[in-house]
């Protein structure tokens, strides 16, 4: 792999790899932009195919996590880590020690957090070595559990959307259909079901479902049908790429607003979506919440602040949507115009950026 063709394909930026044989750290911090503040982002611990697919997982996260963090007005770049996990046995604590280290040497330039194969617990490990590291538990001082922030913004984003698409101030008795009841989507159901929303929930474990059907009385559709069920909101909160060539002629639904990253199997569906009369709400808008509420740790943990900042998602989506409109283009254009426009002014790529207030 050519690693600058790859940083100039993803608009970036600084590429960072570590490498300790003790402890078998192998591990690459992508900083693809800090001209709004220092970068922010989670760090992967998983198993890669080869170190190339671990680089362009970490160049694409990081790059995502830019546009999530400059639409939601925080005073962060984008960033992202990932571990390799190692196929020999390690010891945990010390390799996260030692990446702990790795993080120290950016001199507050990044700040990591968890994400896929790390834990509050984790966090706490690497913040014996660093400070530049939020994520933790609440009874350490952190704001625990980020879903039911990504649910709420996700629920305040679909109320936007029913106000520009369906000319609605409330959601009583609005149709929702949520694919994905795990922990975001368990929680995005509560918020609309407090709202008077009915539900239609799809899930590859029935437990999950079965727990959303009892306690919210929401119907359980077929996984590979829900999309196609006539609703107001067709809410994808799992695995990304739901909406592409094959989803978007069976949509029955004038909006699609959910939590999952990356719904957009192809630039193109996004245009799709327009000329199908159907309104997007961009994952990177509608999803910040969890970003919103583990960055509130940095300057010290508010949980009515970061309940105060994850409701503006509303005011975030309304202005995509009524760009879109006037503009008369796909509204995840207009979410990476307004980012571009951001960054724009926020000076040069390697000007010293702002402390976050």
């Amino acid at each position: 792999m050519n690693v600058f063709e790859q940083m100039s394909a993803h608009d970036y930026g600084e590429l960072h790899f570590g490498l300790d044989e003790d402890t078998g750290l192998r591990s690459v911090v992508a900083l693809h932009d800090t001209r709004l503040g220092p970068a922010i982002g989670g760090c992967r611990f998983i198993r890669y195919e080869n170190d190339d697919a671990a680089v362009i997982d970490a160049l694409r996260l990081a790059r995502a996590m830019t546009y999530k963090a400059a639409l939601a007005r925080l005073p962060h770049g984008g960033g992202k880590a990932v571990i390799i996990e190692p196929s020999e046995p390690f010891d945990r604590p010390s390799l996260l020690r030692s990446f702990g280290r790795m993080v120290d040497g950016l001199a507050g330039r990044y700040v990591t957090t968890e994400d896929s194969g790390t834990s509050p617990q984790d966090m706490e490990v690497v913040r014996s070595v660093t400070d530049h590291v939020c994520g933790f538990a609440k009874d350490s001082g952190g704001s625990g559990d980020p879903s039911p922030f990504t649910a709420l913004g996700v629920r305040r984003g679909i109320e936007a959307c029913a106000k520009v698409k369906l000319g609605r101030s409330d959601l009583e008795g609005l149709r929702v259909a949520v694919q994905g009841v795990g922990n975001v989507g368990y929680n995005l159901c509560k918020e609309l079901a407090a709202l008077g929303a009915t539900l239609m929930i799809a899930d590859v474990r029935d437990s999950v479902t079965q727990r959303v059907a009892d306690e919210l009385r929401a119907s359980v559709v077929a996984s590979a049908a829900i999309h196609r069920q006539e609703c107001d909101v067709y809410a994808p909160c799992a695995l990304g790429g739901a909406i592409n060539d094959r989803t978007v002629p069976e949509l029955r639904c004038p909006i699609v607003a959910g939590a999952a990253n990356n719904q957009l199997a192809e630039d193109r569906n996004g245009e799709d979506l327009r000329k199908a009369g159907i309104l997007y709400a961009p994952d990177y808008a509608i999803n910040a919440g969890g970003l919103i509420n583990v960055a509130q740790e940095i300057k010290g943990y508010d949980a009515d602040k970061a309940r105060a900042r994850t409701e503006q998602v509303y005011d975030t989506i309304l202005e995509i949507c009524q760009r879109a409109e006037s503009e008369a283009l796909p509204t995840h254009e207009v979410a990476d115009n307004i980012v571009r426009e951001i960054l724009s002014n926020a000076g040069t790529r390697f000007s010293t950026a702002p402390p976050a207030p």
